[in-house]
């Protein structure tokens, strides 16, 4: 059964504004989302922070719940952060890297990922190795599995990677890490929101996501998943008396679910609305969202390959709702400004984003145009011309 466009509009106050074609971005919130969060704070300015927790206990509890049926989990496999980059970090350097240690990753790795990968080699001597591409620009399977040996202690990949519309195989990758006993970590950032995220078919040990793009949610807020088995032989790298109570003057004893990666204090309001943008999302149906994503995506790419002078930068044979091009001879900082004076919200990705890939692709300075269950066909061919109107 499809969505129902016009009440999902009518639950979005933003699309009366704007034409929001940045959701890889970040989202355009719903009502729902803003009413949990500025009640919330309403009740802080009225009775104390303090007092305002206490009174939304359940409902902040109830967000752990949520993240785990987003993502098939258990409750203790889940922690929350204030961002996707906290939540990733926290888990990459609690694992021990020892000289010679393997970390295979993709070619279109986020950057701020890739940059960890080269502190921790460099800390370490652990090496990077880079898995190949298929013809389509996609991780090789294939490849990986040849890769595998003994001295691989991670396979870390970004599952759509923040330009080019590509899918990574992160199943298929999923299969090969606990067919070999390897720990596998992925970046789900650009994924969860847009499509299914069960970490069960998805094979992962650990997978980090923010909620501000396609989930909906407001800035600031990101989660953590650890598969159980895993979790209790790590160690965050930075701990407070929340994540390990202070038990002894000489000891303490870390806590036995996920949260041993938090920290005591937190943003709540926002905490309440990751939570009600997840529920959000799982009331509408991932398999549905991801449908409708995949129809008004290859809609919008197909208006845009018939624009003369506009070149599409997609990779992959199902390529997720990230539309990345070029119009040539127009520079995109100021396209991006003249289509935002017309009412359009599209963003400017570059090569230092995904700079493996950039370099091989030569992937120049883009354009990214990234639909949500709640735009129109009419929106996009509106924006089509309005693109058109540029060459």
């Amino acid at each position: 059964m499809g969505l129902n466009v016009a009440k999902l509009r009518s639950e979005t106050p933003g699309v009366a504004h704007r034409v929001h074609l940045n959701n890889a971005g970040a989202g355009l919130m719903p009502q729902t989302v803003l009413d949990a969060m500025v009640g919330y704070l309403t009740r802080e300015a009225e009775i104390g922070g303090y007092e305002a927790a206490g009174e939304a206990a359940d409902a902040l509890d109830g967000v752990y719940d949520s993240v785990a049926r987003l993502l098939g989990a258990e409750r203790d496999e889940i922690a929350l952060a204030e961002n996707a980059t906290v939540a990733w970090q926290l888990a990459f350097y609690a694992l021990d890297f020892q000289p010679g240690d393997r970390i295979l990753t993709a070619r279109a790795e986020y950057a701020a990922n890739y940059v960890a990968f080269l502190q921790v080699a460099k800390r370490t001597g652990a090496v990077i190795e880079v898995v190949p591409d298929d013809g389509d620009g996609v991780l090789d399977p294939e490849a990986l599995e040849r890769m595998i040996d003994g001295r691989v202690k991670l396979i870390a990949i970004t599952w759509v990677p923040t330009n080019g519309g590509l899918r990574n195989p992160a199943a298929a990758v999923g299969r090969i890490a606990r067919r070999h006993g390897v720990t596998y970590l992925l970046d789900a950032c650009q994924a969860v929101g847009q499509m299914p995220t069960r970490v069960n078919d998805l094979g992962c040990d650990i997978l980090t996501a923010t909620g501000r793009k396609f989930l909906r949610g407001p800035r600031g807020t990101g989660f953590l998943y650890v598969r159980r088995e895993l979790l209790r032989t790590l160690e965050p790298p930075m701990l407070d008396h929340f994540a390990a109570p202070w038990v002894a003057p000489d000891r303490y004893e870390l806590r036995e679910d996920a949260r041993r990666f938090e920290t005591w204090e937190n943003n709540y309001a926002a905490r309440l609305g990751l939570g009600r943008a997840i529920d959000y999302a799982l009331d509408l149906g991932l398999e549905a969202i991801e449908s409708r994503c995949r129809t008004l995506s290859t809609s919008l790419r197909a208006g845009l390959q018939a624009i003369p002078g506009v070149s599409l930068h997609d990779l992959g044979p199902d390529p997720a709702s990230i539309v990345t091009f070029t119009v040539g001879g127009r520079d995109p900082d100021a396209l991006k400004a003249r289509l935002a004076q017309s009412g359009y919200n599209i963003s400017v990705s570059r090569p230092s984003s995904t700079l493996l890939d950039a370099r091989a692709r030569q992937l120049p300075v883009v354009l990214r145009a990234s639909p949500h269950y709640y735009n129109t066909e009419d929106e996009l061919s509106r924006f089509v011309e309005a693109v058109s109107a540029t060459v």
